[in-house]
């Protein structure tokens, strides 16, 4: 507009609210004259960082609105994504700066995509964790539908492997577990992300992720048994669970994609082939044909490479199957890659099995989330494991967390304790480190006995017997895990089969 001078541009800040009155006469005492130009006001208000040329850019368009979404002042835009603007914002009274998520406008009139878009907020006001950014409102104004949260120094997943192509065992690793850390922690409380992707996770100035974008999960935005046409934000996992064959929402798809970002950062390509047709993200084989991580990275460790495999597998009863287990695995790869001994072959497994369980001790001794500190207090384990070292590790753990540990080196005899009306232990812990086979059967045996299947069992595999999982009996209170494992690990498994009793 070539008759807007800096005057106009003054009073139009000023009638914005962008500015108050005191900061126009500085302004106009400084500028010294009426007649001095836009440039001349846009250079002097930058200078003094009263404006942002997001808000001067408004202003010379005539711009009445975006602003303020509530009580935050928008000073420039973060990230833009199909669904919703991201802004840095800072609060008018406090000052204190916050990211703004607001819904962009043509999905402001469809009642589905606002429902999902606040269902995001309100699921992210419930989780506080170090791996996820904290949602502290969220506003159904019609008019602009927005959520606030913390502003992460930092960038997206995304655009940092854009820069960096691929990274290094220890950085992937390290991010890796700080996403299945939130995912961990979300589980617990019921919450599961259902669209985990690249730019979804933010890593922040000193190399930590953490996750945005929960809420998708439970809602009737994701439920597509309805229609042929998937939510756009949740079409990966429909098409893996197609694939797979599982239910809709099935809480270890968050698993697959967790690994599937891993497999990313390790390779610097993407285990799936990445295009926008929505037919092609539904088939079969996009999730099928996915090259091995060993194919692209040779010289990866193998027990690196084994974890992601686990994880990334299409039949979701050999996955992990909850993101404590995944991240307990990515755990233990750190302490190795940083002991340098991920490529070292242990030949005494059951030594280093109770090394690693007794390494756990400093960090056992807090409650995991939503696990008590004594939350084995009254309850008895029967534990079925023939090695003495572990035998005596894993006794003295539990016995710290209040439970009674009945330790019974043979599977046969161990199954006759309950014969009698009275149940001989409240769960049953089933180790095949060193009895093989026969604890698996085991295992099975008491979930098809009438007097045993309703309580509570736990197996426990070794690190070479990973194939005997498909073997195991499954069941909301049945889980295994694979050795070696942390007591704090242990501890939330034992905690969530008792609470699913049946």
């Amino acid at each position: 507009m070539t008759d807007l001078n800096a005057e106009k541009l003054a009073q139009r800040a000023f009638d914005f609210g962008l500015i108050d009155s005191r900061q126009v006469d500085q302004i106009r005492s400084e500028l010294g004259h009426a007649q001095t130009t836009a440039d001349d006001f846009r250079s002097l208000v930058l200078r003094r960082e009263l404006l942002t040329n997001f808000q001067l850019d408004r202003l010379v368009k005539g711009e009445r609105n975006g602003y303020f979404y509530g009580s935050y002042k928008v000073l420039y835009v973060v990230g833009t994504g199909t669904f919703a603007r991201v802004y840095r914002a800072v609060h008018s009274e406090t000052k204190k700066v916050f990211a703004i998520k607001v819904l962009r406008k043509r999905f402001r009139e469809d009642a589905t995509q606002v429902e999902l878009f606040l269902r995001e907020g309100e699921v992210g006001m419930l989780l506080r964790h170090p791996n996820i950014v904290p949602i502290y409102e969220a506003c159904s104004d019609p008019a602009s539908p927005f959520i606030v949260m913390d502003f992460v120094e930092g960038q997206n997943l995304r655009e940092f492997v854009r820069v960096r192509k691929k990274l290094g065992l220890t950085d992937s690793l390290r991010i890796g577990a700080d996403i299945a850390n939130g995912l961990s922690y979300a589980a617990q409380k019921g919450i599961f992300h259902r669209d985990l992707k690249l730019s979804n996770v933010l890593v922040t100035s000193r190399g930590n992720a953490r996750l945005v974008d929960f809420g998708l999960y439970g809602t009737r935005a994701t439920d597509d048994s309805s229609t042929d046409i998937p939510n756009a934000r949740t079409i990966d996992y429909v098409g893996l669970e197609r694939a797979t064959g599982v239910r809709k929402n099935d809480p270890r798809s968050d698993i697959f994609f967790a690994g599937c970002i891993v497999y990313h950062l390790l390779s610097g390509h993407s285990p799936l082939a990445e295009t926008r047709d929505r037919i092609q993200r539904l088939s079969v084989s996009r999730y099928r044909n996915v090259p091995s991580i060993s194919e692209l990275e040779p010289s990866l460790p193998k027990a690196v490479a084994a974890v992601i495999n686990k994880a990334m597998d299409l039949d979701p009863e050999r996955r992990y199957q909850n993101p404590a287990e995944f991240y307990a695995e990515l755990q233990i790869l750190q302490k190795r890659n940083e002991a340098g001994t991920l490529d070292t072959h242990i030949a005494d497994e059951a030594a280093h099995r109770a090394a690693l369980l007794a390494s756990g001790s400093a960090g056992s001794a807090v409650g995991g989330a939503g696990t008590p500190d004594q939350e084995g207090v009254g309850k008895t384990v029967m534990l079925i494991e023939s090695n003495v070292e572990l035998q005596n590790v894993l006794r003295e753990k539990l016995k710290k967390h209040g439970y009674r540990v009945l330790v019974i080196s043979d599977p046969g005899r161990a199954l006759a304790r309950f014969e009698d009306e009275t149940p001989a232990a409240d769960c049953v812990i089933f180790s095949s480190g060193e009895l093989g086979e026969p604890a698996v059967d085991a295992y099975n045996k008491f979930a098809a006995t009438d007097r045993t299947k309703g309580i509570p069992a736990l197996l426990l595999l070794g690190e070479e017997q990973q194939a005997w999982a498909g073997l195991a009996t499954g069941g909301p209170h049945r889980s295994t895990m694979r050795m070696p494992i942390k007591i704090r690990e242990l501890r939330e498994t034992l905690f969530r089969i008792q609470a699913q009793r049946v």
